[in-house]
């Protein structure tokens, strides 16, 4: 009886494979032949996958930015709005050994796609819908009349992006100098700056 292969598992296998040169070697390390040898596949088997690197590549990012957005949409609600909007920003930044490999990876991919144009939309895309997070968690905030009176909303929605961009960066690239529970901190901070007491 032939063996029953589930694709899409398979394929999550190879995108895993390619996180693991990401981290190990960089994304110059990244290529169908280093792929295969990672994921114990031979050439042919991956290329039924995926025909080229950046489609690898683009189905690898995007499964990055899934699994985050699962982790984000299967958070509790526990009434406590600030603890909440705390532990959703915490989904995004390097607070752990697998939030840094997504971090690495995101900083990796959207390096190599600014002179990529097949995975310029995708960085594009994904950029996006993380300025919606913070988009929407300011929403939220207006809504239960949690910000402090007199915030520009649309700016301080784009600081906090940008704040939180920066130290997923600084954890990457220097986390012996910034460490998983300072950033935790700022992030506690900024949002003291913001909240009403």
């Amino acid at each position: 009886m032939p063996k029953i292969v589930n694709h899409e598992e398979r394929r999550e296998q190879l995108a895993e494979a390619v996180w693991r040169i990401i981290r190990r070697e960089g994304l110059e390390g990244v290529s169908v032949r280093s792929v295969a040898r990672e994921a114990g596949m031979s050439l042919g088997s991956l290329r039924h996958y995926f025909d080229s690197q950046p489609a690898l590549l683009a189905f690898s990012m995007r499964l990055v930015a899934e699994r985050i957005k699962k982790r984000i949409q299967s958070l509790p609600q526990d009434g406590d709005p600030r603890k909440n909007i705390e532990t959703l920003i915490g989904q995004i930044v390097p607070l752990d050994e697998d939030r840094l490999a997504e971090s690495q990876i995101w900083v990796a991919f959207s390096t190599f796609a600014l002179t990529e144009p097949d995975l310029r939309p995708l960085s594009r895309e994904i950029h996006d819908s993380l300025r919606d997070v913070f988009r929407n968690v300011f929403e939220f905030l207006v809504e239960s009349q949690l910000l402090k009176p007199g915030l520009d909303t649309e700016l301080e929605a784009k600081r906090f992006h940008a704040l939180v961009d920066g130290l997923l960066v600084h954890g990457v690239i220097a986390p012996e100098v910034i460490r998983a529970d300072e950033i935790a901190g700022i992030i506690s901070r900024h949002l003291d700056s913001l909240l009403v007491p």
